[in-house]
């Protein structure tokens, strides 16, 4: 409930134990759960400096939880520790070394009751905005094998009511720029070398709620896509979008509970790209970004193209290393040996706007509109099939998924 003077201008909350219930059923059926604790419980706010909360956590409530959560015999992956109190904070922040103490608490406290190492819950943090002075203090405290996973959050184009947000998504030099953050949180990774890496934790694209004219359409893959290619390639293990449901950026919209544009973008992310990356160069167009990773249980290699031109069309051709026009490569070899042979097809997968209007709803895949079939299922997701022997067309506007069967390389074995 809204409450004037209150932190966030909201009373606090409570988690009832039937909607945990209700949780845990709709867990069964999708699998991975990251828990989010109340990191301020048992602090309060310093006298003399606003915003900063002092003191030791309170780990009595998180303790109660995890036992209940034992008691049902729940399964929670991971545990994340707060949810931006980093540097300059969201409303509230917390010292980072205080923050690092506390941290271990909750590992110690997560041995005690999972003692069985396998089935232990992992323990991840700080979750939010990189800040390298406040991530590197943080994770000096506890040193290695405390932080599980360091986790961060995406909000790359700024607010949600920015007029300029339609431009900002299809210029590849703003895109650009997150990449120094996601340069940043590698670093950080191979310096204490947590075991699950580095993770976006929460990512909308724009800040307060999404875009209401650009976050729910067509447009919003732009941004999406690039991120998930982006983060691969700065070896982030997992990207978790905000929301499914809930705002402007959800998965889902919120009352029909139909699925946006992006979502099946990211289905067909989810069921082709595998999870080794390859370091692709592109030097023809800036506005022609492009990701590939090793084929999903299958041989080969899957490529990504996003085409940010309104306008341009371009016309694309594979070589291996040793011709330059377009690089592939395995990101942890120099000169890699694999070879491109005969298939005689290749699958497509082009995602365009209805219309070409880009800030509509409705997204088609071979030029066929994607709406759910009247039992809500999602519409059937077929590659068209395409010459091999010919170039790869990439429309303007459009967003391409290619698979190339007949790479053979050991990394994508």
């Amino acid at each position: 409930m809204k409450k004037e003077g209150s932190l966030f201008g909201f009373s606090q909350g409570c988690l009832p134990v039937e909607r945990w219930d209700e949780l845990n059923n709709f867990f069964n059926q999708t699998g991975w759960v990251t828990f989010g604790l109340n990191a301020l419980l048992g602090r309060n706010e310093s006298q003399s400096e606003k915003g900063l909360w002092v003191g030791d956590w309170n780990s009595q409530n998180a303790r109660d939880f995890m036992k209940f959560t034992i008691s049902r015999g729940y399964k929670v992956d991971s545990y994340e520790f707060g949810n931006q109190l980093y540097g300059a904070g969201m409303g509230a922040r917390v010292e980072a070394e205080q923050y690092g103490k506390d941290v271990i608490v909750l590992k110690n406290m997560v041995k005690e009751l999972h003692p069985e190492p396998k089935t232990q819950p992992k323990v991840l943090g700080p979750s939010g905005f990189y800040d390298e002075k406040w991530f590197n203090s943080f994770l000096e405290v506890p040193g290695q094998e405390v932080v599980d996973g360091v986790t961060h959050h995406i909000y790359n184009l700024g607010p949600g009511d920015d007029l300029n947000l339609i431009t900002k998504i299809q210029d590849p030099s703003y895109l650009n720029q997150v990449a120094q953050t996601y340069r940043g949180v590698f670093n950080i990774v191979n310096k204490f070398k947590p075991q699950l890496g580095a993770w976006v934790s929460e990512s909308g694209g724009a800040l307060q709620g999404g875009a209401k004219d650009v976050s729910p359409t067509f447009a919003d893959g732009f941004w999406y896509f690039d991120q998930l290619g982006m983060a691969s390639t700065y070896s982030h293990k997992v990207f978790c979008r905000q929301t499914l449901i809930g705002g402007n950026y959800a998965l889902l919209d919120t009352t029909t509970f139909i699925p946006n544009p992006d979502y099946y973008g990211a289905l067909l992310w989810h069921r082709l790209m595998g999870s080794i990356v390859l370091a692709v160069t592109q030097e023809s167009n800036p506005n022609l970004r492009v990701y590939a990773h090793c084929a999903k249980k299958k041989p080969g290699f899957f490529i990504i193209f996003i085409n940010l031109s309104n306008d341009s069309t371009f016309d694309v051709t594979l070589s291996s290393y040793e011709h330059r026009r377009r690089n592939l490569r395995p990101t942890d070899a120099a000169k890699p040996n694999f070879e491109f042979t005969s298939h005689l097809y290749r699958e497509e997968y082009h995602l365009t706007a209805l219309g070409g209007n880009i800030q509509g709803q409705i997204v088609l895949l071979n030029d066929v509109p994607m709406v759910t079939t009247d039992t809500f299922d999602i519409p059937a997701m077929d590659p068209k099939l395409v010459n091999a022997s010919t170039s790869i067309s990439v429309a303007a506007h459009s967003i391409v998924y290619v698979t190339i069967r007949d790479f053979h390389a050991p990394v994508c074995v």
